[in-house]
């Protein structure tokens, strides 16, 4: 965050001081909406929650070194006071438990106080880009940051940090020596994307690509479409669209964007990739082809659908001015930095667990689960087997949230789905309706052999598969990150890498 006197800063989000002893003191320090953050000079944010009421924190934040508390009311301590109107902003997703409009109205001051740092460094060269999609945000959001490092600072968020709270905040981690700041951006209905382009405006724009993530949200693919295109209609003229060429409802996209359009994919595009091969690990190599010349990549993350992931990234490096061996470098050193998606460790029995723990929809679901049939043709030293020899793969899944009225019929697909694939055995875990669908959309496609359990707890989970697994048998774990079937993958063998602010999650969007 650039240096504002407490002064500026209730000028700019209109607000009032309280028990302001000095309004010309800065804020020097980061903003906080987690008083065990707070740091000399900060700002701290006092948002209410389903639980707590950061409000009550904010004598503890200003003990801690914060200048002022942020907030909606007296605090009896330095505090910006913003107005309350007594509605709650639709747009506000984060928020559930906010019905008088308090967290509307501190969070409308966030942003305001985002757009007016963001612009300025803007102004000074700064570089936004945004991404958006159904799948794959928050991993091509560390491969744009890992391409775009070498080339100046960059600012991206922790994990998802990707709502109305985690999109300012991380715009605000932005300072006069910035070079990029990345944002991922999510939406659960129409105008959230357009409202998080206001607080901090892009100048590249990447669309992944319209899934069914969010469906029972948005009640139609079209719909989503018509949200995730709110960010190329945000752009400038002078603006670039980076649009994932594969997917039809992203390619029609660039009828709806003023900026220079760059497509992305596997063919005929502007930046794309060739001669894809996966190793034991489902990790990528291919070769970069774009108009100032090709590169060998190498990745480090695990799946196919990294590829795109990776082009996007390349085409966001090659705007900003990185050449394609930069690129490629960069690329193929990039190993996962945000926790939970695609994490593949060996356990002391020789047990490989992949934990995709962090989130779920449909699509990701079976590219999850083709990574693991790929593996799984390859020994635990990575040679092939021969002939059409296999290790043993275990499908431990969970419910997949938020899909609406297809849920019941989207689980069952992927029931269906994963015995064609010719998994070895399904443990579906929890009691909904949604994870019966799965559970007996496996059973009535067993004649593929595929053997499909249903179990009610994550403990049951964990008992039966310690019971199952042999040295060089292959298990991944997935649902929607409110399953916590994490702790399944985590009570196998050792924890997958965390990232700060993990377990704080009021700053990302729930999936």
């Amino acid at each position: 965050m650039i240096e504002l006197t407490l002064a500026q800063i209730a000028e700019i989000v209109g607000g009032t001081l309280h028990d302001v002893p000095d309004p010309d003191a800065k804020v020097t320090g980061t903003v906080e909406f987690d008083s065990r953050e707070i740091g000399p000079g900060g700002l701290f944010l006092a948002l209410p929650g389903a639980r707590v009421d950061g409000h009550d924190f904010a004598a503890t934040a200003i003990d801690k070194g914060a200048v002022a508390v942020l907030g909606a009311r007296p605090v009896g301590v330095p505090a910006i006071v913003v107005p309350v109107s007594g509605e709650t902003d639709n747009r506000v997703m984060a928020l559930e438990s906010d019905t008088d409009g308090t967290g509307a109205a501190v969070l409308g001051a966030l942003g305001a106080l985002a757009a007016y740092c963001t612009k300025t460094l803007a102004a000074d060269g700064l570089t936004v880009v945004g991404v958006t999609g159904s799948a794959g945000k928050t991993s091509t959001k560390d491969l744009i940051a890992a391409v775009l490092r070498p080339l100046g600072e960059t600012v991206a968020p922790p994990g998802s940090f990707n709502n109305e709270i985690g999109h300012p905040w991380t715009a605000l981690r932005a300072t006069a020596s910035t070079k990029y700041l990345v944002l991922e951006m999510s939406a659960r209905g129409e105008g959230h994307i357009a409202a998080l382009a206001k607080v901090a405006p892009p100048r590249i724009g990447v669309e992944l690509n319209v899934g069914t993530a969010h469906l029972g949200e948005f009640g139609s693919r079209e719909a989503i479409a018509r949200a995730k295109g709110e960010l190329v209609e945000a752009l400038p003229a002078d603006g670039v669209a980076v649009l994932n060429a594969d997917d039809a409802a992203v390619a029609a996209m660039a009828s709806r964007t003023g900026a220079r359009v760059v497509f992305y994919g596997t063919a005929d595009a502007d930046v794309r990739a060739s001669d894809v091969v996966l190793d034991a690990q489902a990790r990528a190599s291919f070769t970069l082809h774009t108009a100032a010349g090709t590169a060998p990549v190498a990745l480090k993350v695990h799946g196919e659908h990294q590829v795109h992931n990776a082009l996007a990234a390349a085409a966001v490096g090659l705007e900003c001015g990185a050449t394609p061996a930069q690129v490629a470098e960069a690329l193929s050193a990039a190993g996962a930095a945000s926790p939970r998606r695609m994490d593949v460790f060996t356990t002391a029995d020789g047990v490989t667990v992949v934990n995709d723990t962090y989130n779920a929809n449909p699509d990701a679901m079976r590219a999850a689960l083709r990574s693991l049939v790929l593996m799984s043709e390859h020994d635990a030293d990575g040679a092939r087997l021969p002939g059409r020899e296999r290790r043993r793969t275990f499908a431990v899944l969970g419910e997949m949230g938020e899909l609406g009225e297809e849920s019941i019929l989207e689980h069952d697909r992927l029931g269906r789905f994963l015995v064609r694939l010719d998994i070895t055995s399904t443990i579906c875990v929890g009691g909904s309706r949604a994870v019966h669908a799965l559970w007996q959309g496996a059973v009535m496609e067993g004649s593929w052999g595929s053997e499909a359990v249903r179990v009610d707890t994550r403990e049951e989970a964990v008992e039966r598969l310690r019971a199952e697994l042999q040295p060089g048998d292959l298990v991944l774990v997935k649902a929607s990150k409110s399953e916590k079937m994490w702790e399944v993958a985590e009570s196998l063998g050792p924890a997958a890498h965390t990232s700060q602010n993990e377990e704080n999650t009021q700053g990302e969007s729930p999936k």
